[in-house]
């Protein structure tokens, strides 16, 4: 991998969390527990259900607050103090970020509460600052709590304050702005509207564009057909968008029926005999609809690493034609600095896909017959992906105390973390990858589970090449057997080290790779 290069310098980051309002609200013996552990600036959320004890939530870990289950008595005082509950179940506290959820019984009635601690943090687009700048339409998508609704924030604040842009902000649930009338400061001088209830999400949006002429809209959670078909219809009204939607990847947003309009929809075109003989693939063929809502699509993987995709359009065209995407890969180290770690660009053939990894152990225990494995700062769902295709026998430890091995990427350890000094001193076999690769988790995968190297990648490769040779020779398109999607992609990569053009066609179980002449 080439040396990162450096993009930005990063501001001092700067957090205000109101912790205080949300404590008062809490009986006080739950507040002084809480006001004794020494991170409470890294409390995420405090959990209270009737006849069991109350819990809160760090990061990296989880502590009862008492002894004694919760009464209907503490629920009570807690939703007392705070503001209304909207049919969303949800409630606030005046000019402040913080949420409680409540859970009720069949007649309705208050049993359970989730507080959950919003916090303001300034510095975190410098990352994504060029991005925003550019004008362009922005989707962002990742796992719940990886800080999507942050950036929302943030980006508002920075289009309408320092760039002097008119932001409306669409406001379900006054996740984005606090609760109450009067909005947080943290979105700066952008306006926002309030939404009554979540299904009026979409008829509020197309009300912000006719009613207040705004020049950028940002939104939470597109998670409905109506919602997409809304931002389309903004986005053709000239308007940016800044929006966050259900979702991990570019890759789950083109599969999701409801939500691939966000990206121009897919459908199934079919194409004349002499079209389908040009382009040396069947007649019936997967394309884009229309023009993307968004122009450029972020995932993001955790607070401080984002895979950028640049150009969505033309993403999804190679996508469809199966290509796989190298998005721009973002990280924030440890001295505050943005690293791009991956430039964007055709994935590398299989020979430099291959295993890059390092394997740190300080006399581990033998692996037991099902091994748990801690991911840290590893794609889960590219771990399980991996678990299930080679038939390892494990599974993903959420917990560190319970793991037989940690996976990490390269970038935590240059932070010397606690988490992975505390894995060493338990004696914990510690896998260091330097990227975020399917490949690479797979190799730890065939590593942790003495595996040995895949005769069934081997072998892919070897009938990619076949096909290859006969392709060239004769001109004529060449179908390749079935095979999982992770073979699949090494054969694609083999077709473009060739400068051949491949596809995936046919359906699960039986989807294959065919092979042709651009």
């Amino acid at each position: 991998m080439a040396k990162p290069k450096t993009v930005l310098g990063l501001k001092q980051l700067r957090v205000t969390d109101n912790l205080d309002q949300l404590l008062d609200v809490l009986p006080t013996k739950f507040r002084q527990s809480i006001e004794e552990q020494e991170d409470v600036d890294d409390l995420l959320e405090i959990v209270m259900d009737l006849g069991r004890e109350p819990e809160v939530r760090f990061p990296l870990r989880v502590i009862q607050l008492s002894d004694q289950p919760t009464r209907a008595e503490d629920i009570n005082h807690v939703v007392e103090r705070v503001g209304e509950f909207g049919k969303d179940n949800r409630a606030g506290i005046e000019r402040t970020l913080h949420r409680i959820s409540a859970i009720r019984n069949r007649q309705g009635r208050i049993i359970g509460l989730t507080c959950r601690i919003g916090r303001a943090v300034y510095g975190t687009i410098d990352i994504i600052r060029d991005v925003v700048e550019s004008g362009q339409s922005i989707l962002m998508l990742g796992r719940p709590g990886v800080g999507k609704t942050t950036k929302l924030r943030e980006v508002a604040r920075i289009l309408s304050d320092e760039f002097k842009k008119r932001v409306i902000i669409v406001d379900t649930s006054n996740e984005i702005a606090g609760d109450g009338d009067i909005p947080h400061p943290a979105i700066g001088h952008a306006r926002r509207m309030q939404v009554v209830t979540p299904d009026q999400q979409h008829s509020v949006m197309i009300e912000a564009v006719e009613n207040h002429m705004p020049e950028v809209i940002v939104i939470d959670e597109i998670g409905t057909e109506a919602e997409a078909f809304a931002a389309r219809t903004i986005a053709e009204r000239g308007v940016m968008l800044v929006a966050t939607a259900h979702g991990n990847s570019l890759e789950n947003l083109m599969v999701n029926p409801t939500l691939a309009d966000l990206v121009g929809g897919i459908q199934a075109v079919t194409l004349s005999d002499d079209e389908a003989r040009r382009r040396g693939t069947q007649k019936t063929v997967l394309e884009r609809k229309a023009p993307p809502t968004f122009d450029v699509l972020i995932e993001i993987i955790e607070m401080d690493k984002l895979a950028i995709h640049h150009d969505v359009a033309s993403i999804v065209d190679k996508m469809l034609r199966g290509v796989p995407p190298r998005p721009e890969i973002r990280v924030r180290n440890i001295q505050g600095e943005v690293e791009v770690v991956q430039s964007t660009g055709l994935a590398a053939h299989p020979e430099s896909a291959s295993i890059d990894h390092r394997h740190e152990s300080a006399d581990a225990a033998p692996m037991p017959s099902i091994v748990k494995i801690f991911p840290y700062g590893v794609s889960r769902s590219r771990l399980e992906r991996a678990l299930r295709e080679l038939r390892a026998p494990g599974y993903i430890s959420k917990d560190l105390g319970e793991a037989n091995a940690v996976i990490a990427l390269k970038v935590h350890e240059r932070k010397n973390l606690a988490v992975l000094q505390d894995a060493k001193s338990r004696g914990l076999p510690v896998y260091v990858i330097k990227s975020n690769t399917y490949a690479q988790i797979a190799g730890v995968v065939r590593d942790v589970f003495n595996l040995g190297e895949s005769n069934e990648e081997a072998a892919a490769i070897s009938d990619a090449e076949a096909a290859i040779e006969r392709v060239l020779e004769t001109g004529e398109a060449q179908e390749l057997p079935a095979q999982s999607s992770y073979l699949r992609r090494l054969q694609h990569l083999v077709a473009e080290k060739y400068e051949l053009t491949s596809q995936s066609i046919g359906t699960e179980p039986y989807r294959r790779v065919r092979i042709f002449k651009p």
